[in-house]
């Protein structure tokens, strides 16, 4: 009779992510599941499914939001869509480093983000892991100042914000789903996209890109989520448990990301890419009236927080 009970128990959770086996995301998933598996002796395990293979990062979310998909990692960038506040994170140059993001994110604000997701789409945040901060790539010239966009056909995330952004920095800017881009630079539909370091490197962007420039415009979490009607059907103990591997698994991923970072810019070095250190005022200041037009929808109160947080 007890075996029984046990496989009824037994869960394998379906989780989604947009990366592939060697990302800086698989290394945060794979601690979680090490974690969750040794926490519920067993019970619990996970299935990755790498590069999209359950759908696009807002199918994904929309996933876990009904009921079709268990669990997932995606960027915020499509999340502004289901509430306003996740605009904060397309914003322009508003964080500043490492430290500044982990003491916002994992403190009262981080979980007042969480909290207005779960209670809006059913979509419940375990923990803040990374993409880290966002790059710009292109096949036509390095940037040395926003005036160097002119002309360039540049892919932003389905976001608003994103493209009243590139477009103040003088770029010709579209949103595109993310599983279209590679082969939209491929094919020179477009000419430059703008990413993480880790991310650049995993998708093999080295390959349809010359340029490489440190503009570290964004910084872009990674929140890893379940379905909150999931959730919150396991017991108490086992909810427990799930926070507890992801609160485990969180620095694990940031410490790769960081890491991977520094190492993968000389390694796109060597692969071919021209790598530009520009200097960020003249971004910064091209892009101020962005944050000023965007500051009362994503929330007047969170962007002052986020600016001048102290960690």
């Amino acid at each position: 009779m007890a075996s029984s009970v046990v496989a009824q128990e037994t869960k394998v959770f379906d989780v989604s992510l947009p990366l592939g086996a060697e990302s800086h995301h698989a290394v945060g998933i794979l601690k979680f599941g090490e974690e969750l598996e040794r926490l519920s002796e067993g019970r619990f395990s996970i299935r990755p499914h790498y590069d999209n293979a359950l759908g696009g990062e807002r199918e994904v979310v929309e996933g876990m939001s009904f009921g079709l998909i268990d669990m997932g990692i995606s960027s915020t960038g499509p999340m502004g869509g289901f509430v306003d506040d996740f605009m904060l994170f397309d914003l322009p140059y508003i964080f500043t480093n490492p430290a500044h993001v982990y003491g916002f994110l994992d403190g009262e604000y981080g979980g007042a983000l969480a909290q207005k997701l779960e209670e809006q789409i059913d979509v419940k945040i375990l923990g803040w892991m990374e993409n880290g901060f966002r790059h710009n790539t292109n096949n036509v010239r390095a940037l040395n100042s926003p005036d160097d966009l002119a002309g360039i056909r540049h892919r932003t995330q389905e976001s608003r914000v994103q493209v009243d952004t590139w477009t103040a920095l003088g770029a010709d800017a579209s949103p595109m789903a993310w599983t279209e881009v590679f082969t939209a630079l491929q094919q020179g539909v477009m000419d430059s996209q703008e990413n993480p370091i880790p991310t650049i490197y995993d998708v093999k962007f080295y390959e349809v890109q010359k340029y490489l420039n440190l503009t570290g415009h964004v910084y872009s979490p990674a929140p890893l989520m379940i379905g909150a009607t999931l959730f919150n059907s396991l017991s108490e103990q086992d909810q427990a448990i799930m926070l507890e591997a992801a609160s485990t698994a969180v620095p694990v991923q940031r410490e790769a990301s960081q890491r991977m970072e520094q190492e993968l810019i000389d390694k796109l070095e060597e692969l071919g890419m021209v790598v530009t250190r520009p200097d960020l005022a003249a971004f910064r200041q091209r892009v101020q009236p962005v944050i000023d037009e965007w500051k009362e929808t994503v929330g007047t109160e969170l962007v002052d927080a986020a600016v001048n947080f102290e960690p």
